[in-house]
């Protein structure tokens, strides 16, 4: 027995894949100890761990001192099982081939320290580990000539258990009683990294355990047996480009550890061993340009379920448990981070205390920034009067100096020449180490980091908002590395640093009057008043009206929501005029409703809903909704692909029909309940400012939608200008009603039909509407309404006696040639003011052409002509007769994807030469060749037309292509010519409708 061995002992057991949890201490003492267990020096000693339950293997762990670890399988003895553990030189380091029964053990350390968190005993600890993938099988090489050695990558937020689960397969890879040879595990914290100097790579595994060193050369010649476990990779700090400069292959040389780590990463060091690495999800992409053919798992932490029953072990009452963790839900930004169980302890703590003074914590938890400004200040009792400065308030200073020079340089550990250089003193620290906010590491003496890089990120917020004094003023530059709020809130620091997200938040909960009062009570410190016209000032780009331009606009709500300071949110939202929102869940809907009713020139607002944040019977949404009603320049709504719920549809349209709500444009497109269509439809009968209303989604199951369109129209107060009703299906009955309030309404201008499916009674209905002298249309759309010839007869009919419509789309419906010919007939009358004509995809070949062509040569009023996607093919040759005509009037022409060859652009060409009026040509999605294209250009470089836009499919650009693209744009200055070759979609010149 040599001196090194005593000290305080525990044990624990294994079932399974499962560990229990660490026995009760035994403390082991050398003679002329005063108490414990004594024993002779250079006695024998043996430790013995038994129980009566059958369990497969026993670890014991020596707890203070040297940290030693040691494994082994139980034994059967005296109806019971138990394990000896020998306490002599050799006991701890099982190296390959000597102490049979054993398996290598990993460095003198306990595995588990430093991994638990404040109030935890180990069981939920344990739950992270046992639910953990087991991945000791896929690491364990399988074959001799096993070709790739693995590389695993754990990755999470912070304090989810990634450390966790990496020692415990740290632990396995020893524990294998499969394999004939020991296997060995290093345990590399990049941490303690940061704070080594040059070294060889033996130097540097075998850093913690001397007694390794000379051991070394023979493990290493075993790379397929070693484990290396590479921790905290995103808190390395390195140069750029340190890690993958100059790599070594040999472990016997003296290298930078950058260097050392990188070769152990891009596997130029021991390439055959396996690799685990745990990060932050900041670090990833940097990360994988390091490794090879990594496998990627992502550590979840505590789940829902764990988070409920840590809040239910917590509580000494059910009830404020329940209510606890139904408060820390409710915030969902406090619940992610409830993933980390220091997290977890931290909410507890706080709200628990709450309880005990009969407080009610529900305004503790509304913002994050509330609950942990609550928790700190729980922590410490009040400041007095009398010597405030004293007590509290220079530790405070100093740790939020830390915080925040760690949250810049991604550092969460701090030894003793960080605070040095930041002026900071160690006594200062106690305050903070007393309440568990700061921990002393047990892995670097001397240095210090936070319970959880949240606090750390709070503290740090904490730091921008204090008042600075003179005397503080940073004048040695030491705290070069805090950037200031401007570039705390850019987006180029965010993306580098993600952690700087979550203090910018902070300080924008920490702009709030009442906390920073609470601030300045609880430490006696002066919290800056000129903090909200910083983070005004970083509102906007110089020539930019959007708020926060550099982040997007949920952002900027979750920002202004945290400060809970209306008056910052209406100079904020000042300039806001269009608004985007996507619901996800309850706590964004919070903070949208806390927004946007402080938002007075809002005049549009796009919402889009996600499944079960709406739920029947909740009022949450009412104040949401009076935004409709409270702002005078809200002027359009736009609602789709939302799943709503009959309370919430109820609450919306009670806001609509009030009298302040001055919507003009309303589009309500793919939302649920199906029936919310028919309690929209009922909110605007009679609603004057209504102009525009698009209604789509799951219209054709609502047989009343059609009835109460009719009410509306016929109201006297409709002002209803433009109507599109999608995919509506209904009774020819119906369509009668309609068509007849049609004639009833003296408002609408423009009806899309779109998708509608119309009995043929229902075409002849509506045909006889347009035929009415007190029908007011001016633009229809019956695109893909299954019409076919047979009602081609109604409209030229309709088109003839109606002077009033002036566009007309029919695209989707096979209307074939003879159709074609019909519409023509009418459209050649003089009576017809039809303007814009759209017939694509209509089955229209080159024989429909030809009738097309005679009335294009005709008086025919027509200017825009959209035949995309028809195979006309040659029938090109006789749309290029008339645009040779003079009196063809003809503007813009569509021939996307029509079939056209090379053969038919020589037509075109001289049709191009000749013209006077054409100013857009569409020939996308056409096969044209190098011999067509040629053929067009070089007839647009011979004259300056009319033409302004030209839409080309150049396959393959030559030299002669590019220098007549060159010309025609010297020739014809105002011309633009669009070959973009990755456009699939076209570009209609006959749009109208949108």
């Amino acid at each position: 027995m040599t001196a090194d061995k005593a000290g305080l002992y525990h044990c624990s057991y294994q079932s399974g894949d499962h560990w229990s949890q660490f026995s009760d201490p035994l403390q082991l003492l050398m003679t002329g100890d005063m108490a414990g267990t004594v024993v002779t020096p250079g006695e024998d000693v043996k430790l013995q761990c038994f129980t009566k339950i059958k369990f497969e293997a026993f670890l014991l762990t020596k707890e203070d001192g040297d940290h030693i670890t040691q494994n082994q399988s139980s034994t059967p003895q005296d109806k019971g099982y138990q394990a000896i553990f020998p306490l002599n030189q050799n006991s701890f380091i099982a190296l390959p081939g000597k102490a049979e029964g054993w398996r290598n053990t990993m460095e003198k350390f306990s595995i588990w320290k430093n991994t638990l968190w404040p109030g935890d005993d180990g069981g939920f600890h344990s739950n992270i580990t046992q639910r953990s993938p087991k991945l000791i099988s896929y690491l364990k090489p399988q074959t001799s000539i096993q070709s790739m050695p693995l590389t695993v990558v754990l990755h999470g937020p912070a304090g989810v258990g990634k450390t966790t689960v990496a020692k415990q397969l740290l632990l396995e890879w020893t524990q294998d009683d499969q394999a004939k040879t020991s296997s060995s595990a290093f345990y590399l914290s990049c941490k303690d990294l940061n704070h080594k100097g040059t070294c060889t790579f033996a130097e540097l595994i075998s850093a913690n355990g001397p007694d390794l060193q000379d051991a070394i050369p023979g493990i290493l010649t075993q790379a397929r047996k070693i484990l290396f476990i590479v921790d905290g990779f995103d808190e390395l700090r390195v140069p750029s480009g340190a890690l993958i400069h100059d790599i070594c292959g040999d472990w016997r040389k003296q290298r930078p550890v950058p260097i050392l780590l990188g070769s152990l990463l891009k596997r130029k060091m021991l390439p055959k061993s396996t690799l685990v690495i745990t990060t932050r999800p900041g670090a990833l992409r940097e990360l994988q340009l390091l490794v090879e053919q990594p496998l990627f798992i992502e550590i979840e932490g505590f789940l829902e379920l764990d988070r409920k029953a840590y809040f239910l072990k917590h509580f000494e009452e059910e009830t404020q448990a329940l209510r606890a963790f139904d408060l820390m839900k409710k915030n969902a930004a406090l619940f992610r981070m409830g993933s980390a169980p220091a997290v977890c302890w931290l909410v507890c703590t706080c709200l628990k205390r709450q309880m005990e003074k009969g407080e009610d914590p529900a305004s503790t938890c509304l913002t994050t920034t509330s609950l942990f400004l609550r928790f700190l200040c729980s922590q410490f009792t009040a400041a007095r009067g009398s010597c405030p400065r004293d007590c509290l308030q220079a530790p405070l200073k100093s740790v939020c100096l830390l915080a925040a020079e760690g949250v810049w340089t991604q550092t969460s550990v701090f030894d003793g020449e960080d605070l040095r250089r930041l002026g900071v003193k160690e006594s200062a620290l106690c305050p903070f180490l007393d309440k568990n906010i700061l921990q002393k590491s047990k892995d670097c003496e001397g240095c210090y980091s936070f319970i959880h890089l949240s606090v750390q990120q709070f503290l740090a917020a904490v730091f921008y908002v204090l008042e600075t004094e003179e005397e503080e003023e940073d004048v040695g530059g030491h705290r070069c590395h805090i950037g200031d709020l401007q570039k705390l809130l850019s987006k180029e620091g965010r993306l580098k640093n993600p952690s700087l997200t979550q203090v910018g938040y902070f300080v924008f909960g920490l702009s709030n009057e009442e906390r920073a009062m609470e601030l300045e009570t609880t430490f006696g410190c002066l919290v800056s008043m000129e903090i909200k016209q910083q983070l005004l000032k970083c509102r906007s780009m110089p020539r930019g009206k959007k708020p926060f331009s550099t982040m997007d606009m949920k952002e900027v709500l979750y920002c202004l929501y945290e400060s809970q300071e209306e008056e910052l949110v209406e100079d904020t939202m000042a300039p806001v005029t269009e608004i985007s929102i996507h619901l996800t869940n309850t706590f964004e809907m919070m903070q949208s409703s806390f927004c946007l009713k402080h938002c007075q020139n809002l005049q549009k607002i796009s919402l889009q809903v996600g499944k079960r944040i709406f739920l029947e019977n909740d009022t949450t949404w009412k104040s949401d909704a009076q935004v409709e009603s409270s702002n005078k320049n809200l002027n359009f709504l736009d609602v789709r692909e939302s799943f709503l719920s009959h309370s919430s549809v109820r609450i919306l349209c009670e806001q609509i029909t009030h009298v302040t709500c001055h919507l003009q444009k309303v589009v309500i497109k793919n939302v649920s309940p199906a029936d919310a269509y028919r309690d929209f439809c009922l909110a605007f009968i009679g609603k004057k400012t209504l102009t525009h209303l698009v209604l789509e989604g799951s219209v054709h199951s609502d047989e009343m939608l059609l009835l109460l369109l009719c009410e509306i129209l016929k109201h006297p107060r409709c002002n209803l200008q433009y109507l599109r009703l999608g995919s509506c299906s209904d009774t020819p009955q119906r369509w009668a009603d309609f068509s007849s309030a049609l004639k009833i309404n003296q408002s609408l201008k423009c009806l899309d039909l779109t998708a509608s499916e119309f009995p043929d009674e229902g075409v002849k209905l509506l045909c006889s509407t347009l035929r009415h002298p007190m029908c007011f249309l001016q633009k229809l759309s019956l695109e893909n309404c299954h019409l076919t010839e047979a009602c081609c007869k109604e409209l030229s009919s309709a088109l003839i006696v109606n002077q009033r419509l002036t566009h007309l789309c029919l695209g989707k419906n096979n209307l074939g040639v003879g159709g074609v010919k019909i519409l023509c007939e009418g459209l050649s009358y003089p009576e017809c003011q039809l303007q814009t004509l759209v017939l694509c995809h209509c089955n229209i070949n080159r024989h429909g052409c030809k009738y097309i062509s005679k009335l294009l040569q005709g008086d025919s009023s027509l200017t825009h002509l959209d035949l995309g996607f028809n195979p006309i093919a040659t029938g090109l040759c006789f749309l290029s007769e008339a645009l040779k005509k003079p009196n063809c009037n003809l503007k813009c022409l569509g021939l996307w994807g029509c079939s056209i060859t090379p053969f038919s652009c020589q037509d075109l060409a001289s049709a191009l030469i000749s013209n006077q009026s054409l100013e857009t040509l569409d020939l996308g999605q056409n096969i044209l060749g190098q011999s067509g294209i040629m053929v067009l250009l070089e007839a647009l470089k011979q004259k300056n037309g009319p033409l302004k836009t030209l839409r080309l499919k150049i396959d393959k650009s030559t030299m002669e292509i590019q220098k007549l693209l060159k010309d025609v744009k010297e020739s014809n200055p105002d011309l633009t010519i669009e070959c973009n070759n990755a456009r699939t979609t076209r570009s209609s010149c006959c749009n109208f409708l949108s």
